[in-house]
This record gives structure tokens, C-alpha cells and sequence, in this order.
């Protein structure tokens, strides 16, 4: 499945990569998950994130991401996560973190996310969980980045 949501933010391009960090991650956070961020090397290929979550305070679960290359050109900055160890039903993750340059003083943060649990119908079900789930981070990445 494809989650594919696009936020503008009204600052440079390269500013915006700069505030990617282990603060803004924390602010991300939607509200009914529990998250302890175990480690974060930042946003460079070759990095990790590792964390223990628990949703509605049950079911505790590690996730364990890669960051699996990383680009940096003049209109565009995207570095990419996939997961190494997820928490069921998932058994693949993709995320790519994408800010995309409109003009010098306008951005898009896109979140580009492929997933799956290895059965359709359940991507199907969880499909509206986890798209609500990047949508919360609308207006969040405005408030922390404009």
C-alpha cells in the first residue's frame, strides 16, 4: 500500500532539512502512542532509529528503522527509512522523507510511505489508521516549522 501526504511549509527547502532532528521526531508523535526513542542518529544514510512504542498504553513493540540513502540536490532533499524489525502486522516499511524546493522562500515536506503486512486486506484495514496517522503531522510540521 501507498501513503502519499504533502505539506507546504513557507521556508527554504534547506532550512526545513536542517530542523529534521531528534525534536521534531518527539513532536510527531501521535497522541494515543506511547514512544521511547531507545536511539537516533539523525537523517544519513547508515543511521538508525531505534524505539519502543505501545499503542493505548498495551501492547508494547520495537521498531527498529535503517536510514537507507540519502540525497541532497537543488530542488530537492529525501532521505529514506525502511524497517528492520516492526512491530506486527507490518512486514515492510518504506518511508521516504522527501522536502521538495517550489521556490526559495516555499517548500513541500512529503511523506511517501509503502507498506505492507504481506496480506492485502489487511493493508486495506490498516490503510485509514496509518494514513490518519501522517495527516496528524500536518499542521504540526507547520506549527514547529513555519
Amino acid at each position: 500500500m501507498k501513503i502519499l501526504i504533502k505539506t507546504r511549509i513557507e521556508k527554504n527547502y534547506q532550512l526545513l532539512f536542517s530542523k529534521f532532528n531528534i525534536e521534531l521526531f518527539k513532536a510527531l508523535k501521535p497522541p494515543f502512542v506511547n514512544l521511547e526513542v531507545q536511539r537516533f542518529d539523525g537523517c544519513k544514510k547508515g543511521d538508525e532509529v531505534h524505539l519502543k512504542m505501545n499503542l493505548f498504553g498495551k501492547f508494547n513493540q520495537k521498531w527498529i528503522s535503517h536510514i537507507t540513502s540519502q540525497f541532497r540536490g537543488d530542488y530537492e532533499i529525501y532521505f529514506v527509512d525502511e524497517g528492520a524489525q516492526l512491530p506486527p502486522p507490518l512486514k515492510k516499511w518504506k518511508h521516504i522523507h522527501r522536502i521538495e524546493k517550489i521556490h526559495e522562500l516555499a517548500s513541500y515536506i512529503v511523506d511517501d510511505i509503502e507498506y505492507t503486512s504481506g496480506n492485502k486486506a489487511l493493508d486495506l484495514v490498516i490503510y485509514p489508521a496509518l494514513y490518519l496517522m501522517f495527516l496528524y503531522r500536518v499542521p504540526i510540521y507547520k506549527r514547529e516549522l513555519s
